[in-house]
């Protein structure tokens, strides 16, 4: 591959998009990053194809011409999945946003990789039904796949994983193809749509998903309750789970992220201790019920100051307030930058993972609050350090590796829902061992060319 022949690809797709492929600076820029820390890389040009056939015939092109490309979403990725690191052509599926199909009686809904997951709720909000996947930000259907997203109703609902039903998708040679159907399940061959799923862009481009839909409930109440330790909150949640309380949302924050709810939310006064904030689903008598069977067991484990919160503008307050957790780290540190990492491991490791990583966090003498789904055993960490200190972004460097280590140690994975992209790459054969190779293997079979946002994912020679 030559810059001459990306240069054809970009004369060829101008003839097929004409003013819809461009190279000003302002929109490279904005191709070039996502939310990651992570050297940014101009493409050498952004295409916005408008439907799966301009996809098709674009990738013919770029396949003729060995032209790598980067399929991208809305940017909010945080491992640098979309950032360009052999040039290439970004292709920005933003145009590609109709929710085409909404099918109540069944439960699910047919989307263009476009559609943001808040433009779909909103698109059902007089079916009674609802997409439940949610990341935090406002991502697209087809980047949400692509990472394998979750998000803070995960433990309830699932993931993409369990949330995509079918697939299109335009493969490297622009061939298009279809997994998997609307069925509720099937047992017909090689299961194509999940390969897809978390695939970060290598292996195609996904131009349409049909996604499963829920219910929405008759009644939604939230809580939140103090323990004095994480071990103790965490204990709470797996007994809990012992219980078969169907929580569907659980999440836990630190001491030190409170510290930074409260200063980022003035008119809130959190005890600064570990918390879990909390939501239950179901009927009016279901929820009561289930809201107490959790007070009870948070109170065996030293829980306290529950609170239950049941009007809507109540829990949209205490939620928001979970949901700017990134804004909040960062009041602890104004001025500061940050690396944002995360790792999942087994429920009943999760409380020992967190102790070593705060110890390693006072060791560095670093500020990193952490955050966790912790009903999936998935935790972040928000390192902050000072920009024009050298030795602590080093440090925060440092911190950021090791705590893939530790996940590893304790019979996890490196990545519960970021994704690998460029950021977690070099420890995917630590995690997967001989598996990685079978991964190669799937990606050359799939795009012998490797032009399918390369350097990501795996490595190939």
């Amino acid at each position: 591959m030559t810059r001459s022949f990306i240069q054809n690809a970009i004369e060829d797709i101008k003839t097929l998009l004409g003013d819809r492929i461009s190279m000003g600076s302002s929109i490279l820029e904005m191709h070039s990053h996502d939310e990651a820390y992570s050297t940014p890389c101009l493409p050498d040009a952004v295409a916005f194809p408008e439907s799966t056939e301009e996809v098709s015939e674009l990738m013919k092109i770029c396949h003729r011409y060995k032209c790598p490309v980067i399929p991208y979403g809305i940017g909010t990725s945080l491992e640098g999945h979309v950032i360009p690191t052999q040039g290439g052509i970004t292709v920005d599926t933003s145009r590609m946003n109709k929710v085409l199909e909404i099918h109540q009686s069944d439960f699910d809904a047919v989307v263009e990789p476009g559609v943001t997951r808040k433009q779909l709720n909103q698109a059902l909000r007089t079916t009674g039904l609802m997409f439940t996947v949610d990341p935090g930000a406002d991502a697209t259907m087809g980047g949400m796949a692509s990472t394998r997203a979750s998000g803070t109703n995960t433990v309830l609902y699932g993931t993409m994983r369990e949330n995509v039903m079918a697939l299109e998708v335009v493969l490297a040679n622009g061939e298009i193809i279809h997994t998997g159907t609307r069925a509720r399940k099937s047992s017909a061959g090689y299961d194509l749509t999940h390969l897809f799923i978390g695939s970060e862009g290598t292996l195609g481009i996904i131009t349409k998903l049909t996604v499963r839909l829920h219910g929405m409930p008759e009644n939604i109440s939230a809580a939140t309750c103090t323990f004095d330790s994480i071990e103790e909150a965490v204990d709470t949640v797996i007994m809990a789970n012992q219980m078969g309380i169907p929580m569907a949302r659980i999440e836990l924050l630190d001491d030190v992220q409170m510290k930074g709810m409260n200063i980022y939310n003035p008119d809130m006064s959190f005890p600064e201790k570990p918390h879990l904030f909390l939501e239950f689903h179901g009927t009016e008598t279901g929820v009561a019920e289930q809201v107490e069977l959790f007070r009870s067991a948070s109170e065996e484990f030293g829980g306290s100051d529950f609170q239950w919160a049941t009007k809507e503008e109540e829990r949209n307050r205490l939620w928001k307030a979970r949901h700017s957790a990134y804004y909040a780290g960062k009041a602890l540190a104004p001025g500061a930058d940050s690396i944002v990492t995360d790792c999942c491991v087994p429920i009943s490791e999760l409380a020992p993972c967190i102790a070593k990583t705060k110890q390693l966090i006072a060791d560095a003498g670093l500020i990193a609050p952490v955050v966790g789904h912790v009903g999936d055993g998935n935790f972040h960490l928000l390192i902050l350090f000072d920009p024009k200190d050298d030795k602590e972004f080093s440090a925060a460097k440092t911190l950021a590796e090791t705590i893939n280590e530790i996940a590893l140690e304790f019979g996890g994975t490196v990545t519960g829902e970021h994704g690998v992209g460029t950021g977690k790459k070099k420890y995917m054969r630590a995690e997967h061992g001989a598996s990685y190779d079978v991964m190669k293997t799937l990606k050359l079979a799939l795009d012998p060319l490797n032009i399918m946002n390369p350097g990501k994912v795996v490595e190939i020679d």
